[in-house]
Formats: C-alpha cells, structure tokens, sequence
C-alpha cells in the first residue's frame, strides 16, 4: 500500500524518534541528542545516537540508520504497511480511508474475519459443550493444558453437515459468503452447501495482526481419509504465505533471536507448552519461499526442525532446494534432526524440555546438510564419478543469486571435495574434483602459466631455494607417495613482490590513491555524508588515519554541527587532524578526478564518490577474500588454498588497474 508523504510527515511530527526508539533503549540525554546502548548488537559502550532535530538514529556498532518507522520494522519484525498502521495509531493520526473500489472490497474482507472469527468461538463452545467430550478426552490424551487451549484457541468442530452454517445464518452471514470464506463446500454441481469441517479438533489459523483467517482440523476418526484439513485459498488465506503461530511467536522470536519451524500444528503447540513459543509451522504443504521471506523478516537464521526418520530428511532436502536461490549476506537458515521415529511432541512429552534444546543446539548450517546430501547420494570411488559429484555440487553453488554468498560457498564445497579426496591421496591415488572449480576460478594467469604455477612463484616455503611440488614430495615410508612426507605444511609465506604489491599491503600509514580521493571528496563536499550515512559509516579504510579522520564527520553530522566545508575544516583542526587532511591532499598528485576538487558541481562530485566507494567496497571484500585464503594456505598447504590466492590476486590486480606480479 502507498502512503500519501503528508501521512508519514504527520506521523513523524507528533511522535519523536527518542519517545519510539526509548521503548527498546534505555536513552540519556548527551547535548543535543541522546545515547544508548545498540539495540542491533550486543555492546559494553554506547555508540547508538538518536538525533529528534534531524529525525534519524545511528548506530555506530552496527552501521544502522534511520527513522521511527525503519526502527520499528528492525526490531520488532514488521512490514513497512504495518509499522505505519502501529505509528499512526500512537500519533493518533487517521489513516487514509480507501477509494470506492477498495472500500468495497475492504468491507468484504471485514465481513469475512467477522465470520470466521464467530467460527473460532463457535468450536471453542462446542469442545466445553456437551458434544465435545471425544474432542476433550483426545486433547487430554495429548498433555494439553487449558492455558494451552486457551492461548491457541483450540476447538471442536460438531459432526452434523449443517451445524455451523446454521450457527451462522442466525448470525446474519449468507451462504456465499460462508462458501467464500471457506467454511462450507458448495459449488453449481453441489445442490446443499455443507459444513466442510466435521468431528474434527480445529485451530484457527491467524495472520501476523492475530486474526482468525482460517482453520486447521485433525480428524478424530481413525479411518479419515485426511487426517489434517486445511482452509482452502480465500481472499485473506493463502497457505504458500503464512505460517502457523507466527503472530504469537514473532516478539518471542525477536527477544530470544531464535525461530523454530516444525511440521505441524501439535508441534507448534507442544513446543510453545515446553517454553519454546518461538515456533512456527508451514501448513500442509512444503516450506515456501513467501515463507522464508516472513521468517527472515523475524530472524536472520531459523532454525528448521526435522523429524529424524526419511521422510524427515527428505523434508529437509526439499527445504534446502527451495531456500538455496534466495540466500543473502547474513541470511540463511540451521537445519536441527530430532531422534528417529521421535516427533517435537514427543521428544518434549518423553524427555522434556532439555532434550529438545540439545536437538536445537546441535543445528547443522544449511552449507554442511546440502554437502551431507550430495556426498550420500552415490558412490564417488573413480575419478569419473567424483567428477560427477564436483558437477552437481556446481550445479547447486550456481543457483545462489547474490554473488558474493555463491563465492563464499564455492569456496566452502571446495573445501569439503578437497578433504573427501585427501585420503586416497595419501594412499597414492589423486585428489579429484578441484579441476573444474579451479578452471572457473582463472585458469591460467596472464603470463600464460597456470594458475597453480603462479601461486607457486608467489608463494614459497621459508628455507627452500625453489617453490615446493606436490607431486615432488618424498616418498613416505611405508612406499607410497607422502603428503609433503606426511608432515604438516609449514607457514607460507608471501613472496617479496607479493608483500611489495599494494593490493596485499594492510596498512602502510599512507592512504591509497582511491581511499584518498573518497575522503577528500567528503572532505570538499560535506554534505555527501548526510545524503548516504549508513554507507559512510561503513567503509572500511586501510589507513587508520583516514578512520580517525571518518568518524570524526560522522560525529559532526550526527551532531547540530554545519556541514558546511570551511566549517568542516575548522572542526576538524580543533581536533588536532589537520596533518590527516593534510595527508589526504598530498595523496593527490594529479588533477584527473574533477569529482574529489571543491568547484565540482553535485552530479559530478555524486557520481564520482559513489562510483570510487563502489570499487573500494570491492576491493575490501577482496582483500578479506585474501586474507581467508593465506590463513587456509598455512593451515592447508593445499593447491587449492593456492588457486583461490592467485584468482583473487587476479581479480584485485584488476580492481587496482595493476598488472599482477610475475613472482619473487
């Protein structure tokens, strides 16, 4: 839904970011704003600042910002529609009322929560009524206590085909509306519309706001032909997009930064009893991706719980299948395996509630159950079927679409084929399955060698004249060939022309010309900062010296500071950086970037910084990129570890414009 600015203006005007934000942290006053401890991570010095003048907060632990209506959405699991329906009700301002067409539909919407909610109290009567005593008795057999039933609204559907359409006729619903909604069957070849619910244990099923907007019924009949039904699609249920539970567990979720997704509804129901009211259900149907959009709106890594027999496992699977393409930065999911032929029910009524939460801290991350599948799938005893599984696992890796998770997992399945093939290895055989992620990875550096032939220029063992080969390793005594004579790998490391390349160099006191060009354009045009202060706040510098001199404008835009250039200057020489800046302009020895210099106009200065911070931010997701692999080469000594250097030289190489170096 689009809201109408003034909506948002009104709203901001009567409620101040320290009155919404004070309800989370415990604010004090610090001159013209106020300080707190993040709510976004876990901290021992307040770094978080809310600004009422200027509207906004930020954190500096966790480079968060923004206003009241993207803080209730972060930390408390809301949709933008319904921060601003929540915020509008506290400000008391009216929200907007819809045009004709939506009015009507509106309406009909309202008629239906209207009728199903008379639904939900019509069972509830009838499992306390006389007719409900089977309904009872199979509740009780399932350790359900009142509040339970009370919190989850459980009832009973009555067995006659017509009992809850009379309930509601008196109630003034029409039958097209009873059908429309789902609690009858009808249709042009059904000549008397019937309850579609009967002799069944029924929970209502509610949307985010707790409103009944369909149901679920067990069978109590052994020999029903379903044992669960659900509510068919209507104008407010639609089963791919909400989950079981989901309105109750969401702040208990967001308190205890955990959600547990479980298979039904008595599981939700059982584990919500044992004290994990923190979980959810899809319902009836396989986990969806609307489904995991909501959950990771909740929580960043749910944990998804899976009865431990095959059809457990197989749930699992198709779960890992459908969350793999939509995995992003911090997103992802655990996968938990109950003891088989055990159930959340069970495992919780049998052993309490310890044992459940030894099933949960042992959650697999989604990377080791999708490697856990592949590798269970086949035999992978020739080179020719390792190939195959190196194939697949490609396959998988390829239709992750954020690039930079897909690269993180690239490595990790390369990781895992690497220590799969190790032991054959040591037995004289080859290690398969690196081939075809190495060719991805490069192939041959620009010099025309290989890729492991570069890597072997550019690093070399401390004490040997040339670059250690594998295949040139000792034979180990029992006859065979050795790994590097079955010793550990000593520390690599980096070649000379390696630590004098400017793509490995950490922090060498003086700024790199891009670094310079970043922070002299905030330098000469302030008011960059404000037009993109989360992005700012994270940039990663390699000089220390330039962080210093970043923070200390952020401080001045958090603050009631201008941002005005001079003003800016004098600042910041009150501050005692002015060697910094001074610094940052010797950085510059030419006059090719307009876009860093005072007189450039807005577009040209915009479009250059955001541009030179785009392949910065590149360039420092390489260089991390690096410093895993040098750390996987002197635990590994692997070729692999080798590869992924040399690719990621080649990639840093062409981020800085350099050529890569030939070797030591």
């Amino acid at each position: 839904m689009k809201f109408p600015p003034n909506l948002l203006d009104d709203i901001r005007a009567r409620l101040s970011v320290s009155q919404v934000v004070s309800r989370k942290v415990a604010l004090k006053r610090s001159g013209r704003e106020f300080r707190g401890l993040s709510p976004f991570k876990v901290e021992k010095s307040p770094s978080f600042f809310v600004n009422d003048q200027k509207g906004f907060y930020h954190c500096f632990a966790s480079g968060e910002h923004g206003d009241i209506f993207k803080f209730v959405m972060e930390t408390e699991g809301l949709s933008f529609p319904e921060a601003v329906e929540q915020l509008a009700a506290e400000a008391g301002v009216p929200m907007p009322k819809p045009d004709a067409h939506e009015a009507k539909r509106e309406d009909e919407r309202t008629r239906l929560q209207g009728l199903l909610e008379a639904s939900a109290r019509h069972f509830e009567d009838n499992l306390k009524g006389a007719g409900g005593a089977e309904a009872r008795r199979y509740i009780n057999g399932r350790g359900l206590a009142q509040e339970t039933i009370r919190r989850f609204r459980i009832g009973y559907a009555l067995p006659g085909r017509h009992v809850l359409q009379e309930h509601l006729a008196k109630l003034g619903y029409t039958v097209e509306e009873m059908i429309l909604s789902g609690m009858l069957i009808g249709g042009e070849d059904i000549k008397q519309p019937y309850d579609r619910f009967r002799h069944r244990v029924m929970f209502p099923i509610t949307d985010l706001k707790d409103r009944a907007i369909a149901f679920g019924g067990r069978a109590l009949e052994k020999d029903e032909r379903a044992k669960y039904l659900n509510s068919p699609e209507t104008p407010l249920f639609h089963k791919g997009a909400i989950l079981f539970n989901a309105a109750k567990a969401r702040p208990i979720a967001h308190e205890r930064e955990r959600l547990i997704i479980v298979e039904g509804y008595m599981d939700v129901v059982s584990l919500t009893a044992a004290g994990f009211g923190e979980s959810v259900a899809p319902l009836g149907t396989a986990l969806t991706e609307d489904q995991m959009k909501l959950v990771w709106r909740l929580v960043p890594e749910p944990i998804l719980c899976f009865d431990g027999d095959s059809a457990g496992k197989k749930a699992a699977h198709r779960a890992i299948d459908t969350i793999l393409p939509h995995l992003k930065p911090g997103f992802s999911a655990g996968f938990a395996f109950l003891p088989d032929g055990m159930d959340p029910d069970d495992l919780c009524r049998q052993e309490g509630p310890d044992a459940m939460q030894a099933v949960l801290a042992k959650a697999q991350p989604l990377a080791e159950v999708l490697w856990d599948r592949e590798f269970a799938s086949g035999d992978w005893s020739t080179p020719e079927r390792r190939a195959r599984l190196q194939q697949q696992v490609t396959q998988l890796v390829d239709r992750i679409g954020d690039p930079s998770v897909r690269t993180h997992y690239a490595s990790a399945m390369r990781e895992r084929l690497a220590a799969a093939w190790a032991p054959a290895y040591r037995q004289g055989g080859h290690r398969q399955g690196q081939d075809s992620f190495d060719q991805r990875a490069g192939g041959a550096s620009p010099s025309g060698r290989t890729v492991h032939a570069a890597a072997r220029d550019a690093y070399r063992i401390p004490g040997q004249a040339k670059p250690f080969q594998r295949n040139a390793a000792p034979r180990s005594p029992g006859g065979g060939k050795g790994n590097w004579n079955n010793q550990p790998p000593p520390p690599a490391i980096a070649s000379a022309s390696l630590r004098r390349s400017g793509m490995v160099d950490a922090d060498s006191g003086h700024p790199s010309h891009r670094e310079a060009l970043i922070m002299l354009a905030l330098l000469n045009h302030p008011w960059l900062i404000e037009s993109d202060l989360e992005r700012v706040a994270a940039i990663e510098f390699t000089s220390g010296a330039l962080n210093r001199l970043r923070d200390a404008l952020l401080t001045m835009a958090s603050g009631d500071i201008s941002l005005d250039r001079a003003h800016v200057r004098s600042q910041l020489d009150s501050l005692g950086l002015s060697k910094v800046v001074d610094l940052v302009e010797r950085a510059i020895t030419h006059k090719c970037d307009r876009f860093a210099e005072p007189d450039a106009d807005a577009v040209e200065a915009e479009t250059g910084w955001r541009h030179s911070l785009g392949l910065h931010e590149q360039h420092s997701m390489l260089r991390k990129a690096l410093a895993a692999a040098e750390r996987d080469l002197n635990a590994e000594g692997s070729e692999d570890a080798w590869a992924r250097i040399i690719e990621i030289k080649q990639q840093l190489a062409r981020s800085e414009d350099l050529k890569l170096p030939s070797g030591g």
